[in-house]
Order: structure tokens, then C-alpha cells, then sequence
């Protein structure tokens, strides 16, 4: 058997002869001068000739180091780019969600150890841009939308659920006053409000469906996002109209009530969101699955 030539001695090779320099070349490979030095000392043992001369204070190929490296530098190059491709070769079960926070935040996370009991290959990994955006551009497998198909025409998209508000309270802010009419809890407690362009129509959709008029929104209780105005919420800070499945899990553990039944909301929908081609990979239908199941189950969250 031939004896082979030590990798780090062509790498210490290829580094020196493109940065005519023993000092350049070990800051390239993060190693001493020593260590480049003994490795291109070694490698001219092993062919048993000199491959460098020195031209002032420049180290430089010879006629035997150029034509040795015309052979070994592009050798050394498809060993790094195979290298680069096969660990950067995206794994099939590893996929990339997005969806708002709120959504992450309430519901997926909650979720999190039913999907690695149900599916243990997967790996799921969540972002959190808002409204529309390019998936492949973003690096994004699978979008959980929380809003309309429109925005998502050029992608497969396939409705999970119906979106619901509830007027929601802690049960400390509100304990004892369940006879309350519903015009009446709006006088007697704080309003919280979240004002943003995909939460704008939440508390007047929820107002027509009970024929109420919009209320009056408190003091230092007008927020941004959704998840603000639940943490409010589950402070006593206040009443709030959100979104069913942002708080189901509050609802859950006490944190809140619901005060009023579930009211359909016109305006979001929950949509599952990917391009064509995930399709034929097998743990993005693995997922969809999962979320088909999470979303037309009946089971208590």
C-alpha cells in the first residue's frame, strides 16, 4: 500500500503556496508558523525534493512545487466543496415553520411534547415573520398562516381551522360577577386593545356580534401585539378580546376565563402554507398531518 500523504500537510501546501507566506498561511489555518513550517517540511521528505524557495522575504513555488500544485490545489478544492455540499445537505426531517408569535407563544409550544411523542423524527425549527414573505427566499418549509389565502395564491394552501374571538379576563379580576350582563362588564372593568393592521377589527366584530357598541379603550392598556395584551390580561390589568386559539392554553391553567361564547371571525382563518414541491417531502405531509389532527380534534387543550 502506498503511503499516504497527511491531509494537513496539502493544506499547509496549497495555504502557503497562494499566500507566498508561512505567517499568512497559518492565520488561513488557524494554526502556529510551527506547525505549517514542520508540515511542508514533512511533505518535501516525503516526495523527496523541495517544493518552496525563498525570494526575499516571500516564500514561493519552485519548478517542482508549481507543477505539484496545478495537481493538488484543484484536488483540495472538490474534497472542501464535496465536504461543504454533504454538510449543508438540508436533513428531512428538519423543517423550518413560521408563524406569529402569539400563535408560538399559546399554542405550538403547549403543543411541543404531544408532536415529539407523535413524531419523534421531526425537528422543527420556528420563525416568526409577519404577513406575506417569499418561503424559499426566507428559508422557510411551512407557513401556519393566521389570516386569508389570498395573500398566499401562489402556494399550496390548505385551511386548518376557523378563527374565534373571546372576551377573556382573569378569573381575579372578574370572580363572583358571572351574572353580569355582558353591557355591563364593558362599564364596570378596564378595556385592553391591541392596534395593529391584523388585529384592527377584533373587539368591533366581536361588538356587532353581541349588538354592543365599541368600548372606550383604558388608559396605558393599548398595545402592539397580542401577546402584551394577553400578558395584561392575565395580570387583571383589564378585559380583552383576542383570539380563541391565542389563549387556550391560559384558559387551560387557570389564567383566564372566557366570559362570553366564541364568536366567528370574518376576517383570519388558520391556514397551512408551503410551496408545491414539500409536498413530496415526506415529514412536511408528516406535519400537516399532526396539525389536521391539533386542529379538528375535539379533546380539552
Amino acid at each position: 500500500m502506498k503511503k499516504l500523504v497527511p491531509l494537513k500537510s496539502i493544506y499547509a501546501f496549497v495555504a502557503v503556496a497562494e499566500t507566498a507566506s508561512m505567517t499568512e498561511a497559518a492565520k488561513a489555518l488557524f494554526v502556529s508558523h510551527s506547525a505549517v513550517s514542520q508540515a511542508i517540511k514533512s511533505l518535501e521528505q516525503q516526495v523527496n525534493k523541495p517544493l518552496f524557495q525563498r525570494v526575499g522575504r516571500r516564500v514561493v513555488l519552485n519548478a517542482d512545487g508549481k507543477r505539484y500544485y496545478r495537481k493538488v490545489a484543484p484536488a483540495l478544492e472538490q474534497i472542501v466543496d464535496a465536504t461543504d455540499q454533504l454538510a449543508n445537505t438540508p436533513k428531512e426531517n428538519r423543517l423550518t415553520v413560521n408563524m406569529v408569535n402569539s400563535l408560538a407563544l399559546h399554542w405550538w409550544i403547549p403543543r411541543v411534547p404531544m408532536l415529539q411523542q407523535d413524531s419523534p423524527s421531526l425537528d422543527i425549527r420556528l420563525s416568526n415573520r409577519i404577513g406575506y414573505f417569499d418561503l424559499d427566499q426566507e428559508g422557510v418549509d411551512i407557513a401556519l398562516v393566521h389570516g386569508k389565502p389570498r395573500e398566499w395564491q401562489d402556494y399550496y394552501c390548505e385551511k386548518l381551522g376557523d378563527d374565534e374571538l373571546v372576551l377573556v379576563a382573569s378569573p381575579n379580576l372578574v370572580n363572583g360577577q358571572g351574572s353580569q350582563s355582558m353591557e355591563e362588564l364593558l362599564k364596570t372593568y378596564p378595556v385592553i386593545g391591541v392596534f395593529n393592521p391584523r388585529r384592527e377589527h377584533d373587539w368591533q366584530v366581536w361588538c356587532d356580534a353581541h349588538q354592543l357598541p365599541v368600548p372606550f379603550f383604558s388608559t396605558n392598556l393599548s398595545f402592539d401585539v397580542s401577546i402584551q395584551a394577553v400578558q395584561a390580561a392575565t395580570r387583571s390589568l383589564g378585559i380583552l378580546v383576542t383570539h380563541r386559539l391565542f389563549v387556550r392554553d391560559d384558559i387551560k391553567h387557570g389564567a383566564l376565563v372566557e366570559i362570553s361564547e366564541p364568536v366567528s371571525n370574518p376576517h383570519q382563518d388558520y391556514y397551512f402554507v408551503c410551496s408545491d414541491n414539500k409536498l413530496k417531502n415526506e415529514s412536511v405531509l408528516k406535519l400537516r398531518a399532526w396539525l389536521r389532527a391539533q386542529f379538528t380534534s375535539n379533546h380539552p387543550d
